[in-house]
């Protein structure tokens, strides 16, 4: 179907209009096939993409879904390459190719978007040291100062984070739920900083993000009310995610405020910017664009799936800033989920364990796949013998 101007002028202005709100707009998806046809470019121009993530599910459905990696998973299999340096190449190689793709955009931001993110092995979530050493070994090999290394936020990998940025590396902060564990990872992102600066870095190239996830919020809540039923539970349902993430954005005002805050800014530090992650409704009746258009505001990052991007260019409406002004409607709601039986520190902390858990079965494809295409072209090399 051929797209007219007036309607292409449309859609891009609905993203250059969040762009123009202050929010940073993230492709939460990756692959090498996008690399290759120009389609990842095609999105910095037409779509006002500035920045990537990835993780362990994106490049499974990449490898199983694309013939772009046949010619390296031959090569791969030829060598005798065991899985895991056939992960960690296959991956790190897409980062690299995707970080030179968004270098442009890297310098004219001076380094604030352009990022591409990688994540850390999961099953190391646990794993304060192999965090951090696994989180060098990805820098090192992706080798572009626009690379960014997630780090999931347990409470092992707090201090990954400050050990992590503290060797100079910027890091993106995933996995976050809770609303205290968000001012830990701030205060981890700051220590990490001061170490930084008290090891000779310069902090003016460190960054960070802090990546609070928010349609899961809603899925574990709703299916709570939904047992509790009633119109006053049913008058809850889709409201958590939002109102959690505009109190994150509370908290980080008030923390980048603050007085230690300043004396690092003073040395050339840069904000830890929030940036809203699982942004894809899970729930069909909910408008697809809730989690783009009802979380507006200045510095922040959106990392969304290519269906929700799609959506929000062809009927998003951006009203300007959606978060500032409701934070008592926020607590508000907290509040009200407490009293009809929804504890809130239960539901994120079962979320962050989930998460950690979900990332690692997620790996776990990703290797059952890898080794599967190890073995497919291994299959065809002797047989071509």
């Amino acid at each position: 179907m051929t797209t007219t101007h007036s309607e292409q002028t449309n859609r891009t202005s609905t993203t250059a209009a969040l762009s123009d709100a202050g929010v940073s707009i993230w492709l939460d998806d990756l692959s090498r096939e996008s690399i290759v046809t120009g389609d990842l470019l095609n999105l910095i121009k037409e779509s006002n993409v500035v920045g990537v993530t990835t993780n362990p599910t994106i490049f499974a459905g990449a490898l199983a879904n694309g013939e772009s990696y046949a010619s390296q998973v031959a090569w791969l299999a030829a060598a005798k390459a065991d899985l895991d340096t056939a992960v960690f190449k296959i991956t790190t190689d897409d980062v690299t190719a995707a970080c030179d793709v968004f270098a442009a955009t890297a310098e004219a931001t001076e380094g604030v978007d352009g990022r591409v993110s990688i994540e850390v092995d999961p099953r190391l979530a646990r794993d304060t040291a192999g965090t951090v050493e696994n989180a060098k070994k990805l820098f090192d090999k992706v080798g572009r100062s626009n690379v960014f290394i997630k780090i999931p936020a347990t409470e092992e990998g707090l201090g990954a984070i400050t050990a992590t940025l503290a060797a100079g590396i910027s890091v993106n902060v995933t996995l976050i739920f809770s609303l205290d564990r968000y001012r830990g990872v701030i205060n981890a992102f700051m220590l990490g900083l001061e170490q930084a600066k008290e090891n000779g870095h310069d902090l003016t190239h460190l960054h960070s993000v802090a990546s609070f996830f928010v349609s899961r919020v809603d899925s574990e809540i709703d299916k709570r009310l939904n047992k509790i039923g009633g119109a006053a539970a049913a008058a809850l349902k889709g409201k958590a995610g939002i109102a959690n993430a505009r109190l994150a954005y509370q908290i980080y005002q008030e923390q980048f405020g603050s007085e230690r805050w300043q004396l690092l800014a003073d040395a050339g530090a840069r904000v830890q910017r929030p940036l809203w992650a699982s942004t894809g409704v899970k729930d069909p009746s909910y408008p697809d664009t809730m989690y783009i258009t009802g979380l507006v505001a200045g510095n922040v990052v959106n990392t969304i799936p290519r269906k929700t991007l799609a959506a929000t260019q062809d009927h998003g409406e951006v009203t300007g800033d959606t978060i500032t002004g409701g934070y008592a409607d926020a607590n508000a709601v907290l509040d009200q989920l407490e009293k009809a039986g929804v504890p809130y520190n239960d539901v994120v902390a079962q979320l962050e364990t989930e998460g950690v858990d979900k990332f690692i079965v997620s790996w776990n494809q990703l290797l059952e796949t890898v080794q599967k295409a190890l073995a497919k072209a291994t299959g065809s090399a002797q047989s071509e013998a």
